[in-house]
């Protein structure tokens, strides 16, 4: 019983303040929000700074320098046509987006306040396209890999385009610097 009561009147007191003050719950509904988000990014920026690779290998987020770049590597011998091939870079480039958001936030905002860069490329096989994966990822850069549903064109499971970056330019040109522009 004693709960029953205790219970009505924490409703009776909570209803009467929301009718009385009616922009106090809206208030604490953005602010609760505000909190969460300020908590999430905080933490997601101390996850970054763990990812020193790209961040001239100090650590320290306010000295990212240079010119970034992405890299959009395309599978010449799939024979996709140009809409295909348009809508498989965009898929790269935003798992390559979400990715660096989760992984390196620093580098991503680099990437993005000088006007994000993107450079589409072309491998002549599905070999050379996974030795520029290891490669890549060897210098420590951000790699996303997109295989194709096979509603279209090509067959369930292709590997169409890999995304490098963002990343340094002079550390994604080490690797993919010796291929042609598509």
């Amino acid at each position: 019983m004693w709960k029953n009561m205790q219970l009505k009147m924490n409703e009776d007191w909570l209803s009467a303040t929301v009718k009385n003050h009616p922009k106090l719950a809206v208030t604490l509904c953005f602010g609760t929000g505000f909190l969460a988000a300020l908590v999430l990014l905080k933490r997601r920026n101390l996850r970054s700074l763990s990812n020193s690779a790209l961040v001239n290998n100090q650590g320290d987020t306010n000295r990212i320098s240079g010119e970034y770049k992405l890299v959009l590597v395309v599978r010449n011998d799939l024979n996709m046509g140009k809409g295909k091939i348009g809508a498989q870079c965009a898929h790269a480039a935003v798992s390559a987006v979400e990715r660096c958001s989760s992984e390196n936030m620093p580098v991503l905002r680099h990437w993005q306040k000088y006007g994000q860069p993107k450079v589409v490329l072309k491998v002549p096989d599905e070999s050379a396209f996974y030795d520029l994966t290891k490669a890549a990822e060897a210098e420590g850069l951000i790699t996303c890999i997109i295989s194709d549903a096979g509603r279209t064109q090509i067959a369930p499971g292709s590997k169409t385009v890999m995304a490098i970056g963002p990343g340094p330019v002079s550390v994604i040109n080490k690797v993919t610097g010796h291929l042609k522009l598509l």
